[in-house]
């Protein structure tokens, strides 16, 4: 038999020739490289291996014309900054990848007309499917129009629609997991100060906050969630506000990182160490913050990379016919720093 690796110093490396290092066949070896069928673990790294071995690359036009695929999915965001839609997109890339699916980027800026023309490219384009996701977790309505039978995963941010397919982070959880950190420690007068009341991230957190105490038998420390924007200066208003309604508060949970930042700032200001008299807890693990906040933050972290994985995943599946309806939430995790 001929030795694959030397074949391919004639011209480009083949799939017969990646089946052959991998001591697979060729059809296993063809299932691998585009992400389809189920096999172990270790035959697919061995495949993948293989392939990279060899610099083995896919005929894509012979591929499409095969299988009627063009090997390219679309991600639509809302989030021009990256803040929330680059985890999502770097998680969903590692699922692609696998199957040497390309990802078409896309920023409609949350612009109605924007979002229509780029799902025009996209049709264009042939896409097998689409990932949508944006900078909050408020539900959206689903794409209209043009896409036809390409289907969509939304990610992050779900749809309204029942019928689609929508991945999500576990909100109730996340809160759940911070209060019952900050319960183990001792703290039983918990204020909570977080975003804007329409905004969906800060009513559910607020909500999932109140229900946990409420469930230990407490209260919140001012016997209200404190609404304001998702900044620094906003925590350090808030800390000063609680503090003078409750000055015997021992712990703040806060909406998100930049607020819980803010909060650390106005505790330090006042001489309160934290987390000895004050414990501090931020939500959402945003590393430029929460490591810059002094104390570094204990923050839930809402696995945003895991949501773009498990996206690209149900996506894979409705590419060939196994869609998956309804809202799949992706558990948060706890990152324990020295705020609490």
């Amino acid at each position: 038999m001929s030795d694959p690796v030397r074949a391919t110093a004639k011209g480009r490396a083949t799939l017969t020739e990646v089946a052959a290092l991998a001591g697979v066949s060729v059809g296993t070896a063809s299932k691998a490289l585009n992400g389809s069928g189920r096999m172990r673990p270790e035959t697919r790294e061995r495949i993948l291996a293989a392939s990279q071995a060899l610099a083995f690359r896919p005929n894509q036009q012979a591929q499409s014309l095969h299988s009627g695929r063009s090997w390219t999915v679309g991600l639509m965001t809302t989030d021009g900054i990256g803040r929330f839609s680059t985890p999502v997109l770097l998680g969903a890339e590692d699922a692609l990848g696998a199957g040497r699916i390309s990802v078409l980027l896309c920023d409609t800026r949350g612009d109605a007309i924007r979002e229509r023309h780029h799902l025009l490219t996209l049709m264009d384009r042939r896409v097998d499917g689409i990932i949508v996701t944006g900078r909050r977790t408020d539900p959206r309505p689903p794409l209209s129009g043009v896409h036809e039978d390409v289907p969509v995963v939304y990610a992050l941010s779900p749809s309204t629609s029942p019928e689609d397919i929508s991945v999500v982070s576990d909100e109730e959880g996340g809160c759940r997991m911070a209060v019952d950190h900050l319960l183990g420690s001792g703290r039983t007068r918990i204020a909570h100060v977080t975003g804007p009341a329409h905004h969906a991230a800060a009513a559910d957190r607020a909500r999932w906050t109140e229900l946990a105490l409420a469930e230990s038998g407490l209260a919140l420390a001012t016997g209200r969630a404190h609404y304001g924007d998702w900044s620094e200066s906003w925590g350090r208003r808030a800390a000063d506000a609680v503090l003078r309604a409750a000055p015997d508060t021992d712990a703040f949970f806060c909406g998100n990182d930049q607020i819980a930042r803010g909060v650390t700032d106005t505790l330090r200001e006042r001489g309160i160490t934290v987390p000895d008299r004050v414990a501090v807890v931020g939500y959402d693990n945003w590393d430029i913050m929460a490591l810059a906040a002094r104390p570094p933050l204990t923050t839930i972290d809402t696995n945003l990379t895991e949501i773009g994985r498990i996206a690209a995943l149900h996506l894979l599946d409705a590419i060939d016919d196994r869609p998956c309806a309804g809202i799949t939430r992706v558990p948060c995790r706890l990152a324990v720093r020295e705020s609490a």
